[in-house]
């Protein structure tokens, strides 16, 4: 009998034991638990013999939120994981916020053709920064009105017009 209860207790402190856990930007392999990704803003794509690094991906892509990636992740790894840019999106002006441990602040620039003949580039002027625990990269963009969102702009303000004129002519009528 008491078996049962310590299976029954089993999950319960499973679960404090990782709420208590102390959270960092580096992880030595991976969870047994967290091997799939989530659509949570979350996602774990960890491996389980390399050290993880903890990144977050904001702005025009697909799966933007925080990742677990292993320290060897590239950019354009970074960005392929998300889900890639999405068609707003600007890939001339790539932003890599860094945060040091002593408190300073670094904005980096990245351009995307940078990043995709990193190998041609001269070392020298490397432009295509390895990525960081902490790291935050910004896809910069904005959003673009089609023919068809303009479309359905205009066809919803004049559903209005008609649903309006079509009330105050019932009221004028009685």
């Amino acid at each position: 009998m008491k078996i049962y209860k310590l299976l029954f207790l089993l999950p319960f402190f499973l679960i404090v034991g990782n709420a208590a856990a102390q959270v960092t930007d580096y992880e030595l392999g991976s969870s047994l638990f967290n091997r799939y990704t989530q659509q949570t803003g979350l996602f774990d794509l960890s491996d389980p013999n390399a050290v993880n690094i903890k990144v977050a991906v904001w702005g025009f892509v697909r799966y933007p939120g925080k990742y677990i990636v292993p320290s060897y992740t590239t950019v354009s790894d970074l960005l392929s994981y998300a889900g890639g840019p999405s068609d707003a999106a600007e890939l001339e002006e790539l932003k890599l916020y860094r945060v040091y441990e002593d408190g300073k602040q670094e904005l980096i620039n990245v351009n995307f053709s940078d990043i995709m003949w990193n190998d041609k580039l001269n070392s020298k002027f490397n432009r295509a920064p390895n990525l960081e625990a902490g790291d935050i990269l910004v896809v910069t963009g904005s959003p673009r009105l089609y023919t068809r969102d303009q479309v359905t702009l205009w066809v919803t303000i004049l559903s209005a017009l008609i649903s309006l004129s079509i009330l105050v002519l019932n009221i004028v009528r009685n």
